[in-house]
């Protein structure tokens, strides 16, 4: 029995309705040998369901990605809601998230969203410039409008939400006008990811790649404009910064990437197909199809386990580094390509370093007002 389970599921498969031009699901799907295992049915739906919820002690937390996991229609979601109150006899706490591009949110997705709890994150990279330049629909369109149009029916039936916007090379330019424009937007909840290189290949040949130099920077102007914003009590979450306060503070990271190694997530394809980790949906790392095994069975499994153990290794730049406490090596992801057989350093170290060296008193400062009870959140 497994205490709690969090489980990712992909009904759409890689199917999208955009077409971003740094989409790192496009490339994983390229990398298999079958791209698009097209939409789930419910039928497997119904056994994902029932397996989680009864091989669970105390909370299960469903989450929807993709693709574009909308494009499976809201019947599907109506159904899970179905197979839990069918299913979960013993009243085990359940979640629901879903990560979206907001182009098919309107007024029934957002009464549907609201009246179940989903945590909804909506992908918005910053202004319309800088959005439009990569987030396109299929018929190379800027989709901005589109997705604020989105956010306003979840505004409107108080939907929670969260903003992911993907830090590439253009959007780390302009990180004061980022962080204004969403302030004006009054959104308070933002994580920004660094965009992810093509598996396997040279994390600096595309012209969105994100150099240490320009992520340094990025993070460095960033934490200004939030270290500012929460010493006036105007303070706007960011996940990576909440993250290292955690630390700080003695608590473990809720974010993967920052626990310094790898664990199994378990990654569900529209076929039922099981992966540890959303970045290696590849056919190397296929865990088994949630139809045969149970979720205890494939944690145990012999290839989820080699691929926890694969990210063990710990440079031995790390072990002399003063921030390997805060950093932890990082995200395996950024430590590709493996050099015999091992992850190398992590391709933004030097930015990290610089980062932690300019902030750390900041973070210490905050933390001490944490903890003296001093925040009161608007």
């Amino acid at each position: 029995m497994i205490r709690s389970l969090n489980v990712m599921i992909k009904p759409s498969s890689s199917n999208c309705n955009m077409r971003c031009r740094y989409c790192f699901y496009c490339d994983i799907s390229d990398k298999r040998a079958q791209r698009s295992y097209g939409f789930m049915n419910v039928d497997l739906l119904e056994i994902i369901v029932q397996k989680a919820v009864t091989e669970t002690q105390e909370e299960v937390t469903f989450a929807f990605q993709g693709g574009e996991p909308t494009l499976v229609g809201l019947d599907y979601f109506q159904r899970l809601i179905q197979y839990e109150k069918k299913y979960n006899q013993k009243n085990t706490k359940i979640n629901h998230t879903i990560q979206t591009n907001g182009l098919l949110i309107d007024q029934e997705w957002a009464y549907f969203l609201a009246k179940n709890h989903f945590l909804v994150g909506i992908s918005l990279d910053g202004p319309k410039f800088i959005h439009d330049s990569f987030r396109v629909d299929r018929q190379g369109r800027g989709t901005y409008q589109r997705i604020i149009d989105g956010i306003e029916q979840l505004r409107k039936y108080q939907v929670d939400f969260n903003i992911l916007s993907v830090v590439t090379s253009q959007l780390a330019r302009h990180a004061y006008q980022v962080y204004r424009f969403f302030q004006k937007k009054g959104f308070k909840y933002i994580q920004f990811i660094p965009c992810l290189f093509p598996l396997k290949e040279s994390p600096d040949q595309y012209y969105y790649s994100l150099t240490p130099k320009r992520y340094r920077n990025f993070l460095k102007t960033l934490f200004d404009l939030w270290y500012h914003g929460i010493i006036n009590h105007d303070i706007v979450s960011i996940r990576y910064f909440d993250n290292l306060l955690q630390l700080m503070m003695g608590y473990p990271p809720e974010v993967c990437g920052m626990m310094g190694h790898c664990t199994c997530q378990f990654i569900i394809e529209a076929n039922g197909g099981v992966y540890p980790c959303d970045f290696y949906v590849v056919d190397q790392w296929y865990l088994g199809n949630i139809k045969n095994y149970s979720f205890s069975q494939l944690l145990n499994s012999t290839t989820a386990q080699k691929f926890i153990q694969s990210s063990a290794d710990i440079d031995p730049v790390c072990r002399e580094c003063p921030w390997f406490r805060l950093c932890r090596g990082g995200c395996r992801r950024w430590r590709e390509p493996f050099v015999e057989g091992k992850p190398r350093l992590n391709y933004l170290c030097p930015a990290y370093r610089d980062f932690f060296a300019y902030t750390i008193e900041g973070f210490k400062e905050i933390a001490e007002k944490i903890k003296a009870g001093e925040f009161v959140e608007n």
